[in-house]
């Protein structure tokens, strides 16, 4: 009988060695994974960049990094300052950032904290689906409504300009800049909002002044990501805002941004005219870098 214990023993012991060595097997083989999944993402940003900086450098040695950074003439193969696109493209992100984060967030605080649910059932795809519309949508209905509206009210003899540019943003950025906020908003603790309001204060004093504050960090990562979705996009931006390539005196003058001018001359470009396209796109990268080093700027005073 003692026999037959031992025996079994031995054969439960061998059967937990082996399923203990499958486990190892696997916390390795995921361990693996998640590396090299890590590994995938750093090194994509890392070739990207040597890319452009390698391909940008001739352009770099034939105008000079100020020349090209701070030239107000682009008219290649003479001259290539990328001045007033780099105008073009901060002045209809930043216009888009005024009318469209406000916006952005004031919804979120309405889907989140105020609207019943079957209100928020209904606005929420409603609203999901402004991310999948394709850009050249956006395009043609800035084209055809924004900018003879433009022409209308200011009359501006082309509607195309800065102005009509960040309105069409302003719209595209609202899905990136409601959906994180609403999730972030919905994250922050309940006792938060129930300590508030069991103090005495206003539902919306508690919005404004508890809620927004404690979810700041998913709200600014939302910002920071609109901002991003506005820098880089191209094919709204070249049908609604005139694209001329000089510098804009005010929101009203037609413009080009640097995605924009890669985009429009990039097909005939060769040599030096090319590696300035090039240098274009380091450009963005490092506006781009700023933006998510000044999240983590912002995020990391917050937890001071």
């Amino acid at each position: 009988m003692s026999e037959v214990n031992a025996a079994l023993q031995a054969q439960e012991t061998k059967a937990a060695l082996a399923s203990s060595k499958r486990r190892d097997f696997v916390e390795h083989a995921f361990h693996a994974l998640f590396l090299l999944s890590a590994f995938i993402g750093v090194a994509s940003v890392i070739i990207i960049g040597f890319f452009l900086v390698k391909e940008s450098a001739a352009s770099f040695q034939e105008a000079g990094v100020t020349g090209m950074v701070f030239g107000m003439n682009w008219l290649p193969p003479a001259l290539y300052g990328i001045a007033p696109m780099i105008a073009g493209s901060l002045m209809a992100t930043a216009v888009a950032v005024v009318i469209g984060v406000p916006v952005g967030v004031l919804t979120a605080i309405f889907l989140a904290e105020i609207a019943p649910e079957r209100l928020v059932k209904v606005m929420r795809p409603a609203i999901e689906l402004l991310a999948g519309i394709p850009s050249v949508v956006y395009g043609f209905f800035g084209l055809v409504v924004i900018v003879p509206l433009i022409e209308d009210v200011f009359g501006v003899p082309s509607g195309a300009t800065i102005l009509a540019g960040a309105v069409v943003l302003a719209v595209m950025i609202l899905p990136t800049v409601i959906a994180v906020s609403e999730t972030s908003l919905r994250a922050v603790p309940r006792q938060y909002k129930e300590g508030s309001l069991a103090l005495g204060a206003s539902k919306i004093y508690t919005i404004f002044n508890v809620l927004v504050p404690a979810a700041r960090s998913g709200i600014l990562t939302g910002v920071i990501l609109g901002i991003a979705r506005a820098v880089g996009e191209t094919m709204a931006i070249i049908m609604v805002m005139g694209n001329t390539p000089a510098m804009p005196q005010g929101i009203l003058d037609s413009a080009r941004t640097l995605t924009a001018n890669i985009a429009l001359e990039m097909s005939y470009a060769t040599g030096v005219h090319a590696s300035a396209l090039y240098a274009s796109g380091v450009v963005l990268l490092v506006f781009v870098m700023l933006l998510n080093g000044t999240l983590m700027y912002l995020n990391r005073e917050k937890a001071k």
